[in-house]
């Protein structure tokens, strides 16, 4: 897989260049050390000409390089980003095509996330800005704040491909120091917060919690734990309360480490990063790589054989990225039945859109129709890019007789040339049109004008409104 994955991803000039320059090397010294001519490097370095797999090894053997990350392709995110931020009506006229928004990213990726940082500006202050004339009209309540949390900690997850090394290194010391063993993991962390942190844990009726699931009692030095939570809950809420109160100097330096808006997202991603080490610790990196390989990705399988819910398995999926070690890239997205995001990761060469909804084409929309059923679909976007989807909804969170307890469905999903390293990959065939659904990132920059689904006309395109005539779509538009 790692060779594939370094034949497919060959025009990397800007990272050679980049490179070059952060080691302080001219072309001449650089082109010495591996073997090659200072004008071969130059043309390598404008991508005018592919670093090929011996190149790749060369550079390797010269210097210290992850192979592997080296030969990831983050030219994807930013040019999706871009795409975005262009087709912006702010931009209208400008024509910035998508051939000039590549060359961009190409030649300078720090101008072209320099970019995708002053939009996100614009539009926190824009959208802060509507929210206070509406609340001066006297229909919305306190405006929005300038610097949203959820983004600034999914920015994080982003920047960092969702794996973070130091948790995995301490969630493997306490299985050794601890002795845990996976079919008796919850008496065995329970014995573990004793011995360690002297703390004790119980498991409470409903009638003492409500609809409280966790609770720490500071001053007893006593978990809760609500009854109503199924086993792989209860054990993932009690590695959540051992990370934040036996990891709590850990957590602080990695929330420290980044640059945080405000103390709203250091708060968030300190719970984000003690939720990873919960997932961490259920299902320790290498046996659970070792057994996603072995079980070809099947969820089901993997929740049985690691006690764990559905939703735990898809996301501990999506953080198989340790240098040497790494599992098939996935990203991770779970919606509500309206179709509302609460939490998503990109990863698999899937970008989301910051701004609107999910399309409405993909699978995980129709999935609450069938609880409990795993849904497969082979998803193409406009510029041909193909993926491999599966979906499902989640068991309820809590228990007991609340008729609204919230209802939630996800999605994972790879690129479809990973396919074959997963069961689920077996039913479908990307060449067979049946197969193949059109879909999109977003409505709102989605170039596919027939789609008889759109929910918004996407921002680059005029609006078309003939009185007599009518088409299938929603929406027309000038062409």
């Amino acid at each position: 897989m790692a060779i594939e994955r370094l034949d497919r991803k060959a025009m990397l000039g800007h990272k050679v260049r980049r490179f070059r320059q952060d080691q302080g090397l001219s072309q001449t010294e650089m082109a010495a050390q591996i073997g090659i001519s200072p004008s071969y490097l130059n043309l390598i370095e404008h991508n005018q000409r592919p670093v090929t797999v011996p190149l790749l090894f060369k550079l390797g053997n010269a210097f210290e390089i992850d192979l592997k990350e080296f030969a990831e392709d983050d030219d994807q995110r930013l040019a999706a980003g871009l795409s975005e931020v262009f087709g912006d009506p702010l931009f209208n006229g400008q024509g910035v095509s998508e051939r000039e928004m590549r060359e961009l990213v190409a030649a300078a990726p720090a101008a072209a996330q320099g970019v995708l940082t002053l939009y996100r500006a614009y539009r926190r202050i824009w959208e802060s800005a509507q929210a206070l004339a509406h609340e001066a009209g006297g229909t919305v309540g306190a405006p929005l704040s300038s610097d949203n949390p959820v983004e600034a900690v999914r920015d994080v997850l982003e920047a960092e491909t969702n794996h973070f090394e130091d948790l995995e290194r301490a969630a493997e010391e306490i299985w050794e120091e601890a002795a845990l063993d996976r079919d008796a993991l919850f008496a065995g962390l329970r014995a573990h917060a004793r011995a360690a942190l002297g703390v004790e844990v119980r498991v409470m009726p409903v009638e003492v919690m409500g609809d409280t699931l966790r609770r720490w009692d500071y001053h007893r030095r006593r978990i809760l734990i609500s009854e109503t939570l199924l086993p792989s809950a209860r054990t993932f809420h009690l590695a959540v309360q051992i990370a934040l109160i036996g990891q709590r100097e850990r957590l602080d330096r990695l929330v420290e480490r980044v640059e945080l808006p405000s103390e709203e997202a250091r708060g968030l991603l300190r719970m984000t990063l003690a939720n990873y080490f919960a997932g961490a610790l259920m299902m320790p990196y290498g046996p659970f790589l070792q057994a996603a390989k072995d079980l070809r990705y099947d969820i089901e399988l993997l929740r049985r054989r690691f006690g764990a819910s559905v939703e735990q398995v898809c996301h501990r999926l999506t953080t198989m990225q340790r240098p040497g070690a790494r599992g098939v890239p996935f990203f991770f997205l779970r919606v509500d039945n309206a179709g509302n995001i609460s939490k998503r990761l990109s990863g698999g060469g899937f970008q989301f859109a910051r701004f609107g909804g999910p399309c409405p084409r993909l699978v995980v929309h129709d999935v609450f129709r069938t609880p409990g059923q795993m849904h497969t679909q082979v998803a193409r976007l406009p510029d041909d890019t193909t993926f491999l989807i599966v979906a499902r909804t989640l068991d309820p969170i809590g228990g007991g007789r609340d008729p609204l307890l919230p209802r939630y469905a996800i999605a994972l999903g790879c690129d479809h040339r990973d396919a074959r390293h997963l069961a689920y990959g077996d039913a479908v065939d990307a060449k067979r049109a049946g197969d193949v659904t059109p879909a999109g990132v977003s409505c709102r920059v989605c170039e596919r004008l027939d789609c008889t689904q759109r929910a918004h006309p996407p921002v680059n395109h005029r609006l078309r409104v003939d009185q007599a005539l009518r088409r299938a779509q929603p929406f027309d538009f000038v062409r």
